[in-house]
């Protein structure tokens, strides 16, 4: 029980950039949880080890990869979080901070001409996550980068891909649900069925606001609320910049999610390809533009790197 109460804390009573199917079944899986009735995770677990086999590789040899291609291939998969140390063994989640760690080897690489951000997520926390957004946003001056939906890119996911320079989906893929929601649990009458009586001594009129032992009050419901449209009005406004909409538009689609070409047709995407063919196209992009540039000088290829970095 005690292992699971920092993510149980990531799950309610804050807003979230996520998928509601996805957030039903963190929310199904907390309720277990907090009954001490914990999910059989064997099958998961050995589910995620074998992708980590397949997926997860040293950030050595992706470099390694990234110098010999001159494209830096960066995960974003599962579900998002702001910190490293809120991921968790069981779960396929990735953190804001690995990205931008991820992100600043590259940009730092005068090897590394082209950023392809692979994203197959349904979104996550809205804690750190438009901070990372304006990061990729301003970067792509400094090198093209291409977001790819492989195969969803949702929510806190999207606003990842929307700041990239181009966004690709394939037929499949989805992209979208630009929207924002938050889930308050209210465990007063299974106290009470349980005999169960939990006494709060607080000062500060809002400190036992969003408490799970108590009905949601009228005023925790609207400090909520207003939090959501809050962090609403950041994301849309956020994604009509990236794609170069209106606000109005991005809107009105009302945190669907949109495949292929209608997502194209939306402003959502710039192209439909399927993921390894756009890598490939993207990587041999690269390679004839390496073959038709003189080589820099070793000094020159620092000097470049410095540059570089002091952008960031």
């Amino acid at each position: 029980m005690k292992n699971h109460h920092r993510l149980i804390s990531l799950i309610f009573n804050t807003p979230q950039l996520i998928r509601e199917d996805v957030l039903d079944m963190a929310v199904h899986w907390a309720n277990q949880a907090m009954n001490l009735n914990i999910i059989n995770v064997h099958g998961a677990t050995a589910q995620h080890e074998g992708a980590e086999t397949q997926a997860v590789s040293p950030s050595e040899q992706r470099l390694q990869a990234a110098q010999d291609t001159g494209v830096y291939v960066l995960p974003v998969h599962g579900v998002l979080v702001s910190r490293n140390t809120h991921l968790d063994p069981c779960y396929s989640m990735t953190s804001y901070e690995e990205i931008r760690g991820m992100l600043n080897v590259a940009l730092n690489d005068p090897s590394v001409e082209h950023i392809v951000l692979d994203i197959d997520s349904p979104g996550g926390s809205t804690q750190g996550c438009f901070e990372l957004v304006d990061d990729i946003y301003g970067t792509r001056a400094i090198k093209p980068i291409t977001a790819i939906s492989n195969f969803g890119a949702y929510s806190a996911g999207f606003a990842i891909a929307s700041a990239a320079t181009n966004l690709i989906v394939s037929r499949s893929s989805g992209v979208g649900s630009v929207g924002v929601i938050a889930r308050h649990i209210d465990l007063s009458k299974r106290h009470e069925q349980q005999g169960i009586k939990i006494t709060s001594i607080f000062a500060g009129a809002r400190k036992d606001d969003l408490a799970t032992h108590s009905p949601l009050t009228e005023e925790a419901g609207q400090w909520l609320s207003d939090l959501v449209n809050s962090h609403y009005e950041t994301f849309t406004e956020t994604v009509a910049r990236n794609r170069g909409m209106s606000v109005s538009s991005v809107k009105a689609t009302e945190a669907g999610v949109f495949f292929g070409a209608k997502a194209v047709e939306l402003g959502f995407a710039d192209s439909v390809e399927s993921p390894q063919i756009a890598v490939n196209r993207i990587a041999a992009e690269v390679a004839k533009k390496r073959a038709s540039t003189p080589k820099k000088s070793s000094v020159a290829t620092r000097a470049a790197a410095i540059e570089i970095q002091n952008r960031i």
